[in-house]
């Protein structure tokens, strides 16, 4: 039996992450085991950053980490032309990021601006807004046309706010990131959080608070500016049509491609022309996930990888309606 063979969709243990911003919903909107912070902010659900290597939960491979994976069946698990383009780093970095207070208004760098300064890629990303209080906003892009000269003068002069965008936001909305957007998540939302692997942030401003120790957080003032990409257009909300039983595509850049899948009944899925894995987050309900070998079940608050061996597979929901996120890359 080939190691092809042996592979499966892979569970991955949770990393929670504390954060002066976190709150409960981890646990009472995506029904995990509570986390062991106070605050719990961010649920790391796949990851390849250093120092928070992503555990396999289930089967024999249970105890491995992904980092391992990759090295060892390589283009089996996440395709052949990723693993010629990445090597043995995973691409994608998946979260839940729950706010229960506004996160800092921050910007990544992208590819050239990371590879240079930090030796590293850079960070586009995606949000799906999970839940969100009545009312919740957050921040994406300028609100207006601003240049360097513009940005500098409202910082100086404390009132960055007045360039931002702010866009009220409902469940099942998607904003996309691309690297270089000034953006933040606002009190009041949990997304669900597709990026490229990396933890490069530049934090702009965080609205003057203290940290657990009574300190202000550390700004990147300096560094953001030569990240900061000042094009404006209007509106930075995704737009997409909703549809039930087949995949309705909600982002695609070079880095990853996200569908959106609402289903009743079963979907089966074929990605033989694609040579990528494929990773289902559950969002609502129950999916049993069903290749030529076994089966397994995404539930909400729940992430699975399916490797690139298993090329054909179905989902069927287990009881109503089903709602998943699906993620590869193209």
């Amino acid at each position: 039996m080939t190691t092809k063979n042996l592979l499966y969709p892979m569970k991955f243990k949770p990393s929670f992450k504390e954060r002066i911003w976190g709150g409960n919903r981890m646990h009472h909107v995506l029904n995990k085991p509570s986390c062991p912070m106070e605050k719990c902010g961010e649920s790391w659900e796949l990851s390849a950053v250093g120092g928070h290597v992503s555990e396999v939960a289930n089967g024999f491979l249970a105890g491995n980490d992904l980092q391992e994976l990759v090295e060892i069946y390589m283009g089996d698990l996440v395709g052949e032309k990723v693993y010629d383009k990445y090597g043995i780093e995973f691409p994608l970095l998946i979260k839940f990021i729950d706010a229960e207070d506004d996160l800092s208004i921050q910007v990544h760098p992208d590819d050239a601006l990371a590879r240079e300064r930090h030796s590293a890629y850079g960070k586009t990303e995606m949000w799906y807004v999970v839940d969100a209080d009545p009312g919740a906003r957050l921040i994406s892009g300028f609100n207006q046309e601003v240049d360097r000269g513009k940005y500098l003068e409202h910082m100086e002069k404390g009132k960055l706010l007045d360039l931002l965008l702010s866009e009220e936001v409902f469940p099942g909305d998607v904003f996309f990131i691309p690297a270089g957007r000034v953006h933040a998540i606002g009190k009041g939302i949990l997304v669900a959080e597709i990026q490229q692997t990396s933890d490069i942030t530049y934090r702009i401003y965080d609205f003057d608070r203290l940290d657990k120790h009574g300190k202000p957080r550390k700004l990147h003032t300096d560094l953001a500016l030569d990240a900061i990409d000042f094009s404006w257009k209007e509106g930075n909300k995704s737009g997409y049509e909703r549809a039930v039983n087949q995949p309705v595509r909600v982002a695609a850049c070079p880095y990853f491609t996200t569908n959106l899948l609402e289903m009743n009944e079963v979907m089966e899925r074929d990605f033989s022309q694609n040579d990528t894995f494929v990773i289902y987050m559950g969002l609502e309900g129950e999916v049993r996930l069903v290749w030529d070998g076994g089966e397994e079940t995404v539930s909400r608050g729940e992430t699975v990888l399916v490797p690139a061996a298993i090329e054909a597979f179905s989902l069927q929901p287990i009881s109503g309606e089903a709602r998943c996120l699906e993620v590869y890359i193209e």
